[in-house]
């Protein structure tokens, strides 16, 4: 069986860190991912609710704050649960993400580090002339033997 989600999108809020009874911590977020739009309509988002546990919680936490862009990469969990003002059985779904990743700033400049984005990107440039790619020589038969192989494998 297979269940694995990759989302990426923007924090709505603040994650909110919590421990369990056990002093596990845990972290509840919600992500906001952006539909494919056809041109001339309206943008629109799905937003999903992540938990994520141990050091990922800590993680998320100290480094990612609302509005920044996110990778969460886990599984889908689903949930049952009675509404109390109807008394309908509701189902909940949310990602327990397994890794975590930056993949850019708030304004979209590509990706970025965990003090807030503050490094400049790199200058990555071509060089002036290209290298030329080292000569190989075939070499000659004298540089090879014969080997027997009409017997059994040698190993």
């Amino acid at each position: 069986m297979l269940n694995c989600v990759v989302l990426q999108g923007r924090l709505v809020a603040d994650p909110e860190l919590r421990q369990t009874q056990q002093g596990i911590p845990v972290a509840s977020f919600r992500i906001a991912c952006d539909r494919v739009a056809r041109a001339g309509e309206q943008k629109q988002a799905d937003f999903f609710s992540v938990t994520a546990w141990r050091n990922s919680a800590d993680f998320v936490c100290k480094y990612f704050h609302k509005g920044d862009m996110i990778l969460v990469e886990g599984r889908l969990q689903t949930s049952t649960y009675q509404d109390k003002n109807t008394g309908k059985n509701m189902t909940s779904y949310d990602i327990v993400a397994n890794n975590i990743n930056f993949c850019g700033g708030k304004n979209g400049a590509g990706a970025g580090t965990a003090d807030n984005y503050a490094q400049p990107a790199a200058n990555y440039s071509r060089p002036a002339v290209p290298q030329a790619a080292p000569a190989y020589s075939a070499g000659s038969d004298s540089d090879f033997s014969i080997v027997d192989d009409s017997s059994d494998l040698p190993f």
